[in-house]
């Protein structure tokens, strides 16, 4: 409704609507300020519901509140699951955070939401909305992965009024339990200083002026500390090894930084790109759909190129990792297969003649007698986790699910 109008719709909405008396009007106005407040300030009694709720609040989107309180009351009347709720609102949290990063007119999208529940098939209630957001046209179309990465490597990050949901969001994808922001601050690694010291401009090299304006506020600059004030303009060097500095900092977010002697153009977009990798994650695009206008998976064991050998080396590595937990569920992504308990835990990339396996975990924590697990934390990979371990034959499987059990 127009503002100027809400009260005489709402007498309206009382009049026309499916209300024996006041008594059920009142209840029905409960029940859903009981759902927004539960929303906005976080406090379901239900951890998964509160992470989601967080990732709402903190998006600062208000134009699907109206769509997701209805998805609630689906919820509440028992139309689609809890997990069929979760995964609604994840869908709306990503294609308005993929639409701010590259930058669309997103006026539309109050009339879009507004018209959104009239449109699904409670039969389908998931697959029926991930249809609707990938037809939706008039530059309100979902970006794809490949658009996205592109913006998001060039995007001005730290002056969107989201850059703090979107570094804690990188910093906890993958975590139990996730940081508090309030403990942090955003850190430029080249500074945001004009007058670079000479140790910086000798480390940006002569094109230090072009580069500090081009990437000084995208996010391959960007990282959180509690020391940001000490930090300051110093040398990246000092920066790494002073007290407060990257290498004492236990955050997944500066894990690559300890290991660089430079701090350059080449290490800035570098990282950028692994972090790309790791949005393309946390805001996932519904990829699984062969054409816009059915609903169906595309991917299936046949959409990879597998050899004879890989294909058998996959089987057995498959039915191992299935057999670790009855939780555990697997799902074939364009370009490789992911497998989930609390979290993804374990990727694998199906190549010609062997397996990439990507185990989520530190890679200092790993326990690797045989050193053969490879970081690859600062190395842009498809599949989720900073280790990685190849299989090539059969004998290699066991030593790998020694590694992948340590992620779970």
């Amino acid at each position: 409704p127009n503002k100027d109008r809400v009260y005489e719709d709402f007498k309206d909405y009382r009049k026309n609507g499916d209300f024996e008396d006041m008594k059920k009007l009142c209840q029905d106005i409960y029940k859903h300020a009981k759902f927004y407040t539960d929303m906005i300030f976080v406090r379901s009694d239900n951890e998964k519901l509160n992470r989601v709720y967080h990732d709402i609040r903190e998006l600062k989107v208000v134009v699907y509140y109206p769509f997701i309180l209805k998805a609630h009351s689906d919820y509440d009347e028992g139309i689609i699951n809890l997990d069929e709720l979760i995964e609604v609102m994840k869908l709306c949290i990503s294609y308005m955070l993929r639409l701010k990063i590259c930058e669309a007119e997103t006026h539309g999208t109050n009339r879009t939401f507004a018209i959104l529940r009239d449109r699904l098939d409670v039969n389908n209630y998931v697959g029926s909305l991930k249809k609707f957001l990938l037809n939706t046209k008039g530059g309100l179309e979902f970006p794809n992965d490949e658009s996205f990465a592109v913006a998001f490597l060039t995007r001005d990050i730290y002056h969107m009024t989201i850059k703090n949901y979107i570094l804690s969001s990188l910093e906890n994808h993958g975590k139990k339990v996730p940081i508090n922001m309030n403990n942090y601050q955003i850190e430029h690694i080249m500074p945001q200083n004009p007058n670079l010291s000479e140790a910086w401009c000798n480390e940006l090299g002569p094109d230090w002026r072009n580069i500090q304006k081009q990437y000084l506020h995208t996010i391959g600059n960007l990282t959180l500390s509690a020391y940001n004030s000490e930090l300051g303009d110093k040398p990246f060097l000092q920066k790494v090894n002073m007290p407060g500095g990257y290498k004492e900092s236990a955050l997944k977010l500066n894990a690559s930084l300890v290991k660089l002697t430079h701090w350059n153009k080449e290490e800035i977009i570098k990282r950028a790109e692994y972090l790309a990798q790791e949005a393309l994650e946390i805001w996932e695009y519904p990829e699984f759909f062969q054409e816009v206008g059915d609903y169906q998976a595309t991917y299936t064991l046949e959409h990879y190129e597998f050899s004879n050998v890989t294909r058998e080396l996959f089987d057995a590595l498959n039915d191992k990792i299935l057999a670790l937990s009855p939780k555990i569920s697997s799902e074939l992504r364009k370009l490789y297969v992911s497998y989930k308990l609390d979290t993804n835990f374990v990727s694998i990339v199906i190549l010609k003649q062997k397996l990439r396996v990507f185990i989520n975990m530190k890679f200092r924590d790993v326990v690797d007698p045989e050193n053969l697990c490879r970081d690859v934390s600062n190395v842009g990979h498809w599949g989720i986790g900073d280790v990685e371990v190849v299989v090539s034959s059969t004998q290699d499987i066991d030593y790998a699910m020694k590694i992948i059990t340590q992620a779970m």
